[in-house]
C-alpha cells in the first residue's frame, strides 16, 4: 500500500529538484547579471568567458614569466608586472583575445643543490619536464574550452625553448585545431628597446645587477611599488645603470613607449602567423 506524500514533502522535493548541482551547472544557463569587461580570464566568471567566445573570441594568450632574484630594488614577480603591461596592450591591439592566468613558475635553475637563481631566496625553479607538462595541459584544458588559437609569449630567455618544443608537439598532435602559435621574437623586443634606448642618449653602465633602464621603465608604468620607488628616492638612490630614474613622469612614459612598441610589433607577428 502506498502512503501518500505530505505537502511539506512534496515541495521538498521540487525544491530540492529545482537546485542545480553547484559542481555541474547546466552549461547553458543564462547570465543573471550584466557582464564585466576584461581581457584577463582570472577576472571573469565561467559564463563572462563563454559568452565572449560566443560573441567570436576565439583566441587566448598564454604567457610566461617567472620568480627569481632580480636584483636588490626590483621584486620577484618582475616578469609578470612586466607581463600584466604588455599582454594588456597586446589582447587588445589583437582584438577578440583573452589572457590566461600568466605561468609564473618556469625553469630558474637546479633546485638541489641549487643553481643559476636558486642560490637565491624567493626563487622558485620548476623541471624543463615539468615546465613543459605544465604548458600542455594548460593549452590542452584551452582546447577543451573551446579556443581556435592559442598564442605562446615567454618574457624570459629560458622559457623559450621549452615553449617551442611544446608548440611543435601540439601542433603535429592536433593538427592546428586549435593552432599553437609562438612568437619568440616578443622577448627579443625587449633587447630592440635597450638599443633604441641608447639610440636616444639613454647610455648605460652595467652595475653587476639583474636589472637595467629599459626593464624597470616597464615595471614603473604598471606598478611604482614593484621597483620600490619611494624606498628609493628616500636612500637616495633612483638610478640604474648611472641613469637617473627621476622624474619618475618621464621614465613610466618611456616605459609606457616600450610596452607598446613590444605590443605593436607581436601582434604584427601574431597577425602574419597565425
Amino acid at each position: 500500500m502506498l502512503r501518500a506524500l505530505t505537502l511539506p514533502t512534496v515541495l521538498l522535493t521540487c525544491s530540492l529538484a529545482a537546485i542545480p548541482d553547484p559542481v555541474a551547472p547546466d552549461p547553458k544557463t543564462p547570465r543573471p547579471i550584466d557582464a564585466v569587461a576584461s581581457i584577463w580570464m582570472e577576472d571573469l566568471t565561467w559564463m563572462e568567458i563563454r559568452d565572449q567566445m560566443q560573441s567570436g573570441t576565439d583566441t587566448v594568450i598564454v604567457a610566461t614569466g617567472g620568480v627569481e632574484q632580480n636584483g636588490p630594488y626590483l621584486i620577484t614577480n618582475k616578469h609578470q608586472v612586466v607581463l600584466r603591461g604588455t599582454m594588456e596592450a597586446i589582447a587588445r591591439k589583437l582584438g577578440k583575445a583573452l589572457v590566461a592566468p600568466l605561468v609564473a613558475f618556469v625553469p630558474e635553475g637546479d633546485i638541489d643543490p641549487p643553481s643559476l637563481h636558486m642560490k637565491y631566496p624567493g626563487t622558485i625553479s620548476l623541471t624543463e619536464a615539468t615546465y613543459q607538462a605544465l604548458l600542455t595541459d594548460i593549452c590542452a584544458s584551452l582546447k577543451t574550452s573551446g579556443f581556435k588559437r592559442i598564442i605562446l609569449l615567454g618574457d624570459s630567455g629560458g622559457n623559450q625553448a621549452g615553449m617551442k618544443l611544446v608548440a611543435e608537439q601540439l601542433n603535429a598532435a592536433w593538427g592546428g585545431k586549435p593552432k599553437i602559435v609562438l612568437i619568440p621574437e616578443y622577448y627579443q623586443f625587449y633587447t630592440n628597446a635597450t638599443k633604441w634606448a641608447e639610440a636616444q642618449g639613454i647610455q648605460q653602465v652595467p652595475e653587476g645587477l639583474h636589472d637595467d633602464y629599459v626593464m624597470t621603465a616597464q615595471m614603473l608604468s604598471v606598478d611604482p611599488k614593484s621597483v620600490r620607488m619611494e624606498q628609493r628616492i628616500k636612500a637616495g638612490k633612483f638610478t640604474i645603470n648611472g641613469v637617473d630614474l627621476a622624474p619618475a613622469a618621464k621614465t613610466i612614459e618611456f616605459g609606457r613607449k616600450v610596452i607598446d612598441y613590444r605590443a605593436t610589433e607581436t601582434v604584427k607577428l601574431i597577425k602574419e602567423r597565425g
